[in-house]
């Protein structure tokens, strides 16, 4: 049963290639749409390690230090450092803010921290902000040093390049002063978003909670929710297509082999080397799928505009789910060759 079934690949090898390229197109986007939603929290996970701070200090009743921020005195902070198991303490400051990139607006992120203090990232090329009208900005604003960065009526001189840093679906990120993010954010007035604190304070002040990094990329990722909720479902959806191909397939190769399934009965063949038949048909084209999907995710993934970083768990589960499709797609076929009648075997063409 085994030898004939791989013999009736090659018979119909035309149909089953065109199965394997189709089924391996929808496994590839299923892997770029799964990287699509993990590169959301990957660059936001990025850019909040980027700060080198433990805990983030943020008012009662607000849900994070970035979007969900609200602005305090920043005469807060001189009172966190002096909090037990505190090692260093800095003002932080965030907002979105849209700048003029060439002939288009573009939309942006605004963080303010002190020069060499916690909350500035490292620069990859040049060095930090330090005066009020220096700016550092992300490689993906294709900006070089020494350029200038029009923001409202802001001139701001581009000091240093920090690569690939982006949040919100490839928005570029861009880092200043705490006073130059005050100028531009709360008209020069001294207050703050968060307080980046390393190590861990054993004790809070009145009015305020700590937030660790995750929750920081939490509070970061809380616009995106809606989309990658949207983006698994369509991925599940993919799942089911990719099933239906190597379904349809399959039932259609059991069409065809009426009268071989009628022979096999009436020599005597059971009905579960009938299904072995049907089911290694139907996993060899999931797996040959699945394959040569990963390959095309790898060349597709970079095409897109936003980040697509595929998990290492999504490349070992693709094949375990072919798998599991190619069985359950030669449950379509088993029907069809079980209900044969082996007088068949017997009748005229």
């Amino acid at each position: 049963m085994l030898i004939a079934a791989l013999r009736d690949l090659q018979w119909r090898k035309r149909r089953f290639i065109i199965a394997v390229v189709g089924t391996a197109f929808v496994f590839a986007m299923t892997l770029v749409l799964t990287g699509l939603a993990n590169g959301f929290r990957v660059e936001a996970r990025n850019t909040v390690d980027s700060f080198g701070v433990d805990y983030f200090l943020i008012q009662e009743g607000t849900v994070g230090p970035f979007l969900g921020s609200s602005p305090f005195s920043e005469a807060e902070v001189a009172r966190a450092q002096r909090l037990p198991g505190v090692r260093a303490a800095a003002p932080l400051v965030y907002a979105g803010t849209t700048a003029m990139d060439g002939h288009t607006a573009r939309t942006m992120n605004l963080f303010g921290a002190p020069t060499d203090g916690p909350g500035m990232p490292e620069m990859d090329r040049g060095r930090p902000p330090a005066d009020p009208d220096e700016v550092a900005v992300s490689s993906t604003l294709g900006r070089q040093i020494g350029d200038t960065l029009e923001i409202g009526s802001n001139h701001l001189k581009v000091v240093g390049i920090v690569d690939n840093s982006t949040v919100l679906a490839k928005q570029p990120n861009l880092f200043l002063t705490v006073r130059g993010a005050q100028q531009m954010v709360y008209g020069d007035k001294p207050v703050i978003s968060s307080i980046g604190i390393r190590g861990d304070p054993a004790e809070l002040p009145p009015g305020f909670v700590k937030v660790d990094r995750q929750g920081g990329v939490d509070d970061m990722m809380r616009p995106l929710k809606v989309a990658v909720e949207a983006i698994s479902i369509m991925a599940m959806l993919l799942w089911l297509v990719a099933a239906l191909i190597v379904g349809s397939i399959i039932y259609m190769s059991a069409l065809e082999r009426t009268r071989d399934f009628a022979v096999f009965k009436a020599v005597g063949v059971r009905s579960g080397s009938v299904l072995a038949g049907l089911a290694l048909q139907a996993v060899i084209v999931a797996v040959i799928s699945a394959l040569l999907g990963v390959a095309l995710s790898l060349v597709l993934g970079p095409l897109f505009p936003m980040i697509v970083v595929v998990p290492d768990g999504a490349y070992l589960l693709l094949p375990v789910v072919a798998v599991s499709i190619g069985l359950l797609a030669s449950v379509a076929g088993l029907r069809r060759a079980v209900l044969v009648d082996p007088a068949i075997a017997f009748g005229g063409p």
